[in-house]
């Protein structure tokens, strides 16, 4: 089960405690605030998309939309997303529930600078139902990114 993964590697840290389960679904931007009771922004989604490799995550903020101009001037390539068979298959955990904690090995992770506007955020922990916050030091460490990049736009620039 995806959420023993992201639990297991947060028991391995000592913080294990900091790993919440809901009741309810968090599966969206809009469950997962509904369940912790902050504004969707503060959700960090972990976004999945396809590379000549395999594939690598980007974790941005709620409200924030993949620019694909900025996406591909990045990373030299179009912005594709996984199915939703291939997330479970290539990151080890299910729609709704995919970060980077107990995720398959050798994923390259980024942190998206529209996070940089919270103190602290909350991504999943492997399932639909779960979350855990950390600040934006905890959330670079933990998820092992390799570098914060700038290839979202937020709702103001969506307009």
């Amino acid at each position: 089960m995806s959420i023993e993964k992201g639990r297991a590697y947060f028991r391995a840290l000592g913080m294990e405690d900091r790993v919440r389960e809901f009741t309810v679904s968090s599966a969206t931007v809009e469950l997962a605030a509904q369940a912790l009771g902050v504004e969707g922004a503060r959700i960090a989604k972990t976004l999945s998309f396809k590379t000549a490799d395999g594939c690598m995550l980007i974790l941005a903020a709620g409200d924030a939309r993949i620019d694909n101009h900025k996406f591909k001037a990045k990373f030299h390539m179009k912005a594709k997303m996984l199915s939703a068979d291939e997330v479970l298959e290539l990151v080890g955990h299910p729609v709704g529930g995919v970060c980077p904690f107990g995720c398959n090995e050798g994923i390259p992770v980024y942190l998206d600078e529209s996070l940089k506007r919270f103190t602290t955020v909350f991504p999943a922990v492997g399932s639909a139902s779960s979350a855990i916050e950390l600040d934006l030091d905890e959330l670079f460490r933990y998820s092992k990114a390799i570098e914060w990049i700038d290839v979202c736009k937020l709702p103001e620039e969506q307009a």
